[in-house]
Protein backbone atom coordinates (compact mmCIF):
# COMPACT_ATOMS: atom_id res chain seq x y z
CA UNK A 1 0.00 0.00 0.00
CA UNK A 2 1.22 3.81 -0.89
CA UNK A 3 -0.03 7.14 0.18
CA UNK A 4 -1.60 9.54 -2.35
CA UNK A 5 -3.59 12.26 -2.23
CA UNK A 6 -6.85 12.23 -4.10
CA UNK A 7 -9.83 14.91 -5.18
CA UNK A 8 -13.11 13.25 -5.02
CA UNK A 9 -14.96 16.58 -5.96
CA UNK A 10 -14.32 19.18 -7.20
CA UNK A 11 -14.10 22.39 -4.56
CA UNK A 12 -11.68 23.92 -2.34
CA UNK A 13 -8.45 22.48 -0.58
CA UNK A 14 -10.87 20.30 1.69
CA UNK A 15 -11.62 17.99 -0.70
CA UNK A 16 -7.70 16.93 -0.81
CA UNK A 17 -7.84 13.70 0.93
CA UNK A 18 -4.90 11.38 1.93
CA UNK A 19 -5.43 7.86 1.00
CA UNK A 20 -3.68 4.45 0.71
CA UNK A 21 -4.19 2.34 -2.03
CA UNK A 22 -2.98 -0.58 -3.51
CA UNK A 23 0.56 -0.44 -5.32
CA UNK A 24 0.37 0.38 -8.80
CA UNK A 25 1.70 -1.82 -11.34
CA UNK A 26 3.72 -0.44 -14.77
CA UNK A 27 1.89 -1.58 -18.03
CA UNK A 28 3.12 -1.52 -21.80
CA UNK A 29 5.73 1.37 -21.81
CA UNK A 30 5.30 2.84 -18.43
CA UNK A 31 7.36 2.57 -15.30
CA UNK A 32 6.86 2.35 -11.80
CA UNK A 33 8.29 5.58 -10.03
CA UNK A 34 9.10 5.57 -6.32
CA UNK A 35 8.81 9.71 -5.63
CA UNK A 36 11.15 11.85 -3.66
CA UNK A 37 9.84 14.92 -4.37
CA UNK A 38 6.68 16.24 -5.91
CA UNK A 39 6.22 19.74 -7.41
CA UNK A 40 3.40 22.16 -6.54
CA UNK A 41 2.13 24.10 -9.45
CA UNK A 42 -0.76 26.57 -10.05
CA UNK A 43 -2.27 23.84 -12.51
CA UNK A 44 -3.08 21.78 -9.59
CA UNK A 45 -5.51 24.24 -8.31
CA UNK A 46 -7.23 24.62 -11.47
CA UNK A 47 -7.85 20.55 -11.77
CA UNK A 48 -8.79 20.78 -8.01
CA UNK A 49 -11.51 23.54 -9.01
CA UNK A 50 -12.75 21.84 -12.09
CA UNK A 51 -11.55 24.80 -14.00
CA UNK A 52 -9.70 22.03 -16.03
CA UNK A 53 -11.22 18.47 -15.85
CA UNK A 54 -10.05 15.40 -14.53
CA UNK A 55 -10.32 12.41 -17.05
CA UNK A 56 -12.50 10.87 -13.82
CA UNK A 57 -12.97 11.07 -10.06
CA UNK A 58 -11.60 10.61 -7.44
CA UNK A 59 -8.39 11.27 -9.00
CA UNK A 60 -4.35 12.07 -8.06
CA UNK A 61 -3.82 15.82 -8.85
CA UNK A 62 -0.58 16.74 -9.45
CA UNK A 63 1.74 17.27 -12.99
CA UNK A 64 5.76 17.40 -11.48
CA UNK A 65 7.58 15.21 -9.96
CA UNK A 66 10.98 13.19 -9.43
CA UNK A 67 12.34 9.92 -8.21
CA UNK A 68 13.89 6.72 -8.53
CA UNK A 69 12.54 4.04 -10.77
CA UNK A 70 11.13 0.75 -8.94
CA UNK A 71 9.97 -1.31 -11.55
CA UNK A 72 9.94 -1.35 -15.70
CA UNK A 73 7.16 -2.08 -17.57
CA UNK A 74 7.30 -3.99 -21.11
CA UNK A 75 8.72 -2.45 -24.15
CA UNK A 76 10.41 0.04 -21.99
CA UNK A 77 14.03 0.89 -23.59
CA UNK A 78 16.67 3.27 -21.94
CA UNK A 79 15.53 3.01 -18.58
CA UNK A 80 16.36 0.95 -16.03
CA UNK A 81 15.88 0.21 -12.43
CA UNK A 82 17.36 2.59 -9.76
CA UNK A 83 17.67 5.65 -12.67
CA UNK A 84 16.90 9.19 -11.50
CA UNK A 85 14.47 10.69 -13.67
CA UNK A 86 11.97 13.16 -13.52
CA UNK A 87 8.84 14.67 -15.41
CA UNK A 88 7.23 18.17 -15.87
CA UNK A 89 4.06 17.51 -17.16
CA UNK A 90 2.31 14.07 -16.44
CA UNK A 91 -1.16 13.68 -14.14
CA UNK A 92 -1.13 11.99 -10.99
CA UNK A 93 2.06 13.39 -9.40
CA UNK A 94 0.75 13.81 -5.49
CA UNK A 95 1.56 10.63 -4.42
CA UNK A 96 4.17 7.86 -2.71
CA UNK A 97 4.41 5.99 -6.08
CA UNK A 98 3.05 6.33 -9.71
CA UNK A 99 3.06 4.61 -13.02
CA UNK A 100 3.84 7.00 -15.71
CA UNK A 101 5.02 6.46 -19.49
CA UNK A 102 8.84 6.35 -20.31
CA UNK A 103 8.36 8.55 -22.98
CA UNK A 104 7.56 10.92 -20.18
CA UNK A 105 10.51 11.13 -17.73
CA UNK A 106 13.90 12.13 -18.83
CA UNK A 107 17.08 11.17 -16.81
CA UNK A 108 18.71 13.38 -14.25
CA UNK A 109 22.26 14.59 -14.39
CA UNK A 110 24.27 13.64 -11.07
CA UNK A 111 24.92 17.42 -10.25
CA UNK A 112 20.79 17.64 -9.83
CA UNK A 113 18.91 16.80 -6.97
CA UNK A 114 15.33 15.01 -6.55
CA UNK A 115 14.01 18.91 -5.07
CA UNK A 116 15.76 20.80 -7.32
CA UNK A 117 14.34 18.52 -10.37
CA UNK A 118 10.74 18.35 -8.72
CA UNK A 119 10.80 22.58 -8.42
CA UNK A 120 12.10 23.46 -11.84
CA UNK A 121 10.94 20.64 -14.40
CA UNK A 122 8.03 22.33 -14.74
CA UNK A 123 8.60 25.83 -14.24
CA UNK A 124 12.27 25.54 -15.88
CA UNK A 125 10.45 23.84 -19.19
CA UNK A 126 7.67 26.66 -19.17
CA UNK A 127 10.67 29.44 -19.30
CA UNK A 128 12.37 27.87 -21.97
CA UNK A 129 9.17 27.49 -23.82
CA UNK A 130 8.26 31.05 -23.24
CA UNK A 131 11.08 32.84 -23.82
CA UNK A 132 12.80 30.79 -26.95
CA UNK A 133 9.46 29.03 -27.91
CA UNK A 134 6.50 31.37 -28.46
CA UNK A 135 8.37 34.31 -28.48
CA UNK A 136 12.05 34.01 -29.38
CA UNK A 137 13.65 36.94 -27.33
CA UNK A 138 16.73 38.96 -28.55
CA UNK A 139 18.82 40.65 -26.23
CA UNK A 140 19.13 44.01 -25.48
CA UNK A 141 14.92 43.87 -25.96
CA UNK A 142 13.05 45.35 -22.88
CA UNK A 143 9.88 42.29 -21.65
CA UNK A 144 7.47 42.58 -19.03
CA UNK A 145 6.82 40.05 -16.23
CA UNK A 146 3.93 39.50 -14.19
CA UNK A 147 4.76 37.22 -10.55
CA UNK A 148 8.04 37.63 -11.13
CA UNK A 149 8.85 36.65 -7.77
CA UNK A 150 6.61 32.94 -8.21
CA UNK A 151 8.23 29.97 -9.13
CA UNK A 152 8.06 30.78 -13.06
CA UNK A 153 9.03 34.48 -12.68
CA UNK A 154 12.04 34.20 -11.06
CA UNK A 155 13.63 31.32 -13.25
CA UNK A 156 12.43 33.85 -16.01
CA UNK A 157 14.35 36.78 -14.23
CA UNK A 158 17.49 34.45 -14.17
CA UNK A 159 17.37 33.04 -17.79
CA UNK A 160 15.93 36.09 -19.42
CA UNK A 161 19.18 37.90 -18.10
CA UNK A 162 21.25 35.25 -19.29
CA UNK A 163 19.37 35.94 -22.86
CA UNK A 164 20.55 39.93 -22.37
CA UNK A 165 17.10 40.73 -21.95
CA UNK A 166 15.41 43.56 -19.85
CA UNK A 167 13.05 42.94 -17.35
CA UNK A 168 10.12 44.66 -15.86
CA UNK A 169 9.28 42.51 -12.99
CA UNK A 170 5.70 43.30 -11.63
CA UNK A 171 4.97 42.38 -7.85
CA UNK A 172 2.56 42.35 -5.12
CA UNK A 173 5.18 43.76 -2.30
CA UNK A 174 8.17 45.17 -1.86
CA UNK A 175 10.10 42.48 -0.33
CA UNK A 176 9.00 40.12 -3.58
CA UNK A 177 10.17 43.11 -5.63
CA UNK A 178 13.63 42.72 -4.20
CA UNK A 179 13.74 39.27 -4.79
CA UNK A 180 12.56 39.70 -8.18
CA UNK A 181 15.51 42.21 -8.30
CA UNK A 182 18.27 39.48 -6.77
CA UNK A 183 17.43 37.26 -9.80
CA UNK A 184 17.35 39.52 -12.68
CA UNK A 185 14.87 41.75 -12.80
CA UNK A 186 16.36 45.30 -13.93
CA UNK A 187 13.00 47.61 -12.74
CA UNK A 188 10.12 46.42 -10.75
CA UNK A 189 6.69 47.68 -10.41
CA UNK A 190 4.40 46.94 -7.19
CA UNK A 191 0.96 46.15 -7.68
CA UNK A 192 -1.01 46.92 -11.15
CA UNK A 193 -2.06 50.32 -10.88
CA UNK A 194 -1.54 52.60 -13.87
CA UNK A 195 0.45 49.89 -14.99
CA UNK A 196 0.60 51.12 -18.47
CA UNK A 197 2.09 54.27 -17.26
CA UNK A 198 4.43 53.37 -15.15
CA UNK A 199 5.36 51.12 -18.08
CA UNK A 200 5.72 53.79 -20.50
CA UNK A 201 7.65 56.12 -18.43
CA UNK A 202 10.51 52.96 -17.95
CA UNK A 203 10.46 52.25 -21.81
CA UNK A 204 10.42 56.22 -22.75
CA UNK A 205 7.27 55.57 -24.49
CA UNK A 206 8.01 52.40 -26.38
CA UNK A 207 5.81 50.18 -24.40
CA UNK A 208 7.17 46.19 -24.55
CA UNK A 209 7.44 44.40 -27.23
CA UNK A 210 5.81 41.40 -24.96
CA UNK A 211 4.22 40.96 -22.11
CA UNK A 212 4.31 37.49 -19.90
CA UNK A 213 1.14 37.30 -17.73
CA UNK A 214 0.35 34.47 -15.38
CA UNK A 215 -2.25 36.13 -12.86
CA UNK A 216 -5.14 36.43 -15.65
CA UNK A 217 -8.42 38.25 -15.14
CA UNK A 218 -6.96 40.81 -13.20
CA UNK A 219 -4.42 42.31 -15.29
CA UNK A 220 -5.41 40.88 -18.53
CA UNK A 221 -6.40 44.41 -20.06
CA UNK A 222 -3.49 46.57 -18.19
CA UNK A 223 -1.18 44.25 -19.57
CA UNK A 224 -2.68 45.01 -23.38
CA UNK A 225 -2.02 48.31 -22.52
CA UNK A 226 1.94 47.80 -22.44
CA UNK A 227 2.00 46.55 -25.36
CA UNK A 228 3.82 48.25 -28.20
CA UNK A 229 1.99 48.33 -31.50
CA UNK A 230 2.20 44.52 -33.17
CA UNK A 231 3.12 43.43 -29.62
CA UNK A 232 2.37 39.95 -27.76
CA UNK A 233 0.39 39.42 -25.28
CA UNK A 234 1.49 35.87 -23.76
CA UNK A 235 -1.45 34.63 -21.34
CA UNK A 236 -0.57 31.65 -19.85
CA UNK A 237 -1.84 31.30 -16.42
CA UNK A 238 -5.26 32.35 -14.40
CA UNK A 239 -3.94 32.76 -10.79
CA UNK A 240 -7.21 35.79 -9.92
CA UNK A 241 -9.68 33.70 -12.68
CA UNK A 242 -10.05 33.13 -16.21
CA UNK A 243 -9.55 35.79 -19.01
CA UNK A 244 -13.23 35.77 -20.58
CA UNK A 245 -15.04 38.26 -22.77
CA UNK A 246 -11.90 38.78 -24.87
CA UNK A 247 -13.24 41.07 -28.38
CA UNK A 248 -10.63 40.61 -31.74
CA UNK A 249 -11.45 44.84 -31.31
CA UNK A 250 -9.68 44.95 -28.15
CA UNK A 251 -6.25 43.74 -30.14
CA UNK A 252 -7.05 45.92 -33.06
CA UNK A 253 -7.79 49.14 -31.15
CA UNK A 254 -4.72 48.69 -28.90
CA UNK A 255 -1.75 48.59 -31.85
CA UNK A 256 -2.89 45.05 -34.07
CA UNK A 257 -1.97 43.22 -30.93
CA UNK A 258 -1.09 39.17 -30.84
CA UNK A 259 -2.63 36.93 -28.21
CA UNK A 260 -1.45 33.72 -27.25
CA UNK A 261 -2.43 31.12 -24.45
CA UNK A 262 -0.14 28.67 -24.34
CA UNK A 263 0.45 25.06 -22.52
CA UNK A 264 3.60 23.52 -21.29
CA UNK A 265 1.91 20.07 -22.59
CA UNK A 266 1.74 21.32 -26.38
CA UNK A 267 5.21 22.67 -26.97
CA UNK A 268 6.91 19.30 -25.52
CA UNK A 269 3.90 16.95 -27.06
CA UNK A 270 6.45 15.15 -29.17
CA UNK A 271 9.82 13.21 -27.12
CA UNK A 272 12.31 15.50 -29.30
CA UNK A 273 10.95 18.44 -27.77
CA UNK A 274 10.78 17.17 -23.83
CA UNK A 275 14.53 16.25 -24.34
CA UNK A 276 15.53 19.51 -26.07
CA UNK A 277 14.15 21.62 -23.58
CA UNK A 278 15.09 19.44 -20.53
CA UNK A 279 18.84 19.45 -21.95
CA UNK A 280 18.27 23.45 -22.28
CA UNK A 281 16.89 23.44 -18.85
CA UNK A 282 19.66 21.04 -17.05
CA UNK A 283 22.59 23.40 -18.94
CA UNK A 284 21.51 26.71 -17.51
CA UNK A 285 21.54 24.87 -14.00
CA UNK A 286 24.96 23.12 -14.48
CA UNK A 287 26.77 26.24 -15.61
CA UNK A 288 25.06 28.30 -12.68
CA UNK A 289 22.88 30.39 -14.78
CA UNK A 290 20.00 29.31 -13.07
CA UNK A 291 19.50 29.11 -9.53
CA UNK A 292 16.41 26.82 -8.49
CA UNK A 293 14.73 28.69 -5.38
CA UNK A 294 12.99 26.52 -3.11
CA UNK A 295 10.91 28.68 -1.02
CA UNK A 296 8.47 26.01 0.72
CA UNK A 297 8.82 23.13 1.71
CA UNK A 298 5.20 20.78 2.71
CA UNK A 299 4.91 16.61 3.86
CA UNK A 300 2.61 14.90 1.28
CA UNK A 301 -0.04 14.98 3.56
CA UNK A 302 -0.17 18.96 3.99
CA UNK A 303 -0.65 19.33 -0.02
CA UNK A 304 -3.92 21.06 1.03
CA UNK A 305 -1.85 23.60 2.97
CA UNK A 306 0.76 23.96 0.03
CA UNK A 307 -2.01 24.81 -2.26
CA UNK A 308 -3.86 27.01 -0.05
CA UNK A 309 -0.67 28.68 0.43
CA UNK A 310 0.07 29.23 -3.60
CA UNK A 311 -3.20 30.26 -4.19
CA UNK A 312 -2.76 33.22 -1.52
CA UNK A 313 0.03 34.23 -3.22
CA UNK A 314 1.51 33.88 -0.11
CA UNK A 315 4.55 32.43 -1.64
CA UNK A 316 8.17 32.97 -3.59
CA UNK A 317 10.24 30.90 -5.67
CA UNK A 318 8.87 27.59 -6.37
CA UNK A 319 6.82 24.91 -3.61
CA UNK A 320 7.45 21.54 -3.08
CA UNK A 321 5.74 18.33 -1.27
CA UNK A 322 8.19 15.69 0.75
CA UNK A 323 6.38 12.17 0.38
Amino acid sequence: MYRAVRIHDYGGPEVLTLDMLPDPVPGRGEILLRQEAIGVNFIDIYFRKGIYKLPSLPAVPGMEGAGVVEAVGADVTGLALGDRVAYPSALGSYAELRTIAADRVVTLPPDIGFDTAAAAMLRGLTVHMLLQEVYQATAGETILVHAAAGGVGLLMCQWARHLGLRVIGVVSSEDKGELARQNGAAEILVGHDNLAARVRKLTDGAMVPVVYDSVGKETFVASLDCLAPRGLMVSYGNASGEVTGISAGMLATRGSLYLTRPTLATYIAQRPALLKGAAALFDMIGQGALAVRIGQRFALAEAAAAQQALEARATTGSTILVP
